[in-house]
């Protein structure tokens, strides 16, 4: 299983048990200072003696790559941020099947909606609820009631 932390953190955290040993700190002692186990201790020391402080340096995860170019990615980011009612649906929400379809009708790629979801943490994006509100609504009237007419803490 791969711990938690990014790329770099797991980098430095490998950079550190190096550090460790050459200050004269033993196997298991700097385990458990790194937080790691000391088999991959071992493995990383081994690597090093074999490739230096390359050898620690962090690999991009395994997967597939994206099947969507920069340029492509660009551009789904400009149709995202024009609207889901520009994009000829009824409702201003965004889904990931409509996403889905989005990729598809413009960029001629179908991606299961997990993909979909993936691609958009890539670019930056996050997954977000529209607010209930009432249409009536008056927000500046609530505004004027938080500055002046709300009770003030510890009076009743």
């Amino acid at each position: 299983m791969r711990p938690t932390g990014t790329q770099k953190q797991l980098e430095q955290r490998r950079i550190r048990a190096m550090k460790l040993l050459r200050d004269g700190y033993g196997i298991r002692q700097t385990a458990r200072m790194v937080g790691a186990s000391p088999s991959s201790v071992v493995r990383w020391r081994n690597a090093y003696k074999r490739g230096g402080q390359q050898a620690l340096a962090s690999k991009p995860p395994p997967s597939r790559p994206c099947k969507l170019s920069q340029k492509q990615l660009a551009r789904l980011q400009k149709l995202l941020l024009k609207g889901p009612r520009v994009n000829g649906y009824k409702t201003d929400l965004w889904t990931l099947w409509r996403m889905a379809r989005l990729i598809r009708k413009h960029f001629g790629i179908n991606y299961h909606i997990a993909h979909v979801w993936r691609i958009l943490r890539k670019m930056g994006w996050s997954c977000q609820r529209p607010e209930k509100r009432a249409k009536e609504r008056d927000e500046q009237a609530i505004a004027n009631w938080r500055l002046q007419d709300r009770p003030q803490a510890g009076r009743y």
